[in-house]
């Protein structure tokens, strides 16, 4: 197998698409979100991209197994002012070295340039270290000129923040991005970082809609978010039950 192996699924006719990317990370933010504008547009499978870069595993539903890799899929999404067209990519995995993760995403890049992208969003969570009542969507862009944009629909941009800056393909997205001349922005949802987090993906879900004009649905995103509360209290419930024993009173640094 090469460095990277690109299968090409279908050629979509796609008018001014932006790049959205939604891959794993703190919370799972950026790929719940990504994933439920997959199952709202039901979305078309484009191109997949193998890599040695990511983890030499498979994935098994069924029985049945598929190599690691990254998709693309094409939407279209709706909204009062018309259509709008995104090149959508998510995945299990991302890369599992320093370099790995530059070459990667550097191909990625070039297959959403040949579907004619020519901004690109990367979706994924912040940490807070608590439980959080109200979800803040935070924003860093490679391009001045998206900020009066993103600050209109709500994200926040915090200085210093997020602290030790943005990790893996959605950082390289702005970084390698702004190389290319590819304006590109990060929008993050706070997340607790201990939990899959769909509250958090919905956040960032509705300053996306709103920055692109389009509507989606989040009855799954909501069901999965009570699953989450259920397991919250449940975990809550049996630490106030607790005893604390002598082994608990005890730190160990």
């Amino acid at each position: 197998m090469d460095e990277f192996d690109i299968e090409r699924h279908a050629d979509p006719d796609l008018t001014d698409p932006v790049l959205v990317e939604g891959l794993p990370g703190v919370g799972h933010v950026g790929k719940l979100a990504a994933e439920h504008l997959l199952e709202e547009f039901d979305g078309e499978l484009v191109a997949r991209v193998y890599s040695t870069h990511f983890p030499p595993q498979v994935t098994v539903e069924d029985g049945t197994t598929t190599l690691a890799c990254a998709e693309f899929h094409a939407v279209t999404a709706t909204g009062d002012d018309g259509a709008r067209d995104m090149l959508v990519l998510t995945g299990d995995h991302q890369a599992g070295d320093g370099p790995g993760h530059y070459h990667l995403t550097d191909r990625l890049l070039d297959v959403a340039e040949e579907f004619g992208c020519e901004r690109a969003f990367a979706l994924g969570g912040v940490p807070t270290g608590e439980l959080i009542e109200e979800y803040a969507v935070l924003g860093a862009t490679n391009d001045e000129a998206l900020v009066d944009d993103l600050e209109d629909v709500g994200v926040e941009f915090r200085e210093d923040e997020p602290a030790g800056g943005i990790v893996g393909v959605s950082g390289l997205v702005l970084g390698l991005g702004e190389r290319r001349g590819l304006p590109a922005a990060c929008l993050m949802g706070e997340t607790s970082g201990y939990l899959v987090d769909p509250k958090s993906a919905r956040a960032v879900l509705d300053a996306l809609g709103d920055l692109l004009a389009f509507d989606v649905g989040y009855g799954a995103l909501d069901d999965r978010a009570e699953e989450m509360e259920e397991v919250v209290a449940k975990m809550q419930e049996m630490e106030q039950g607790a005893a604390p024993s002598d082994d608990d009173l005890r730190y160990i640094g």
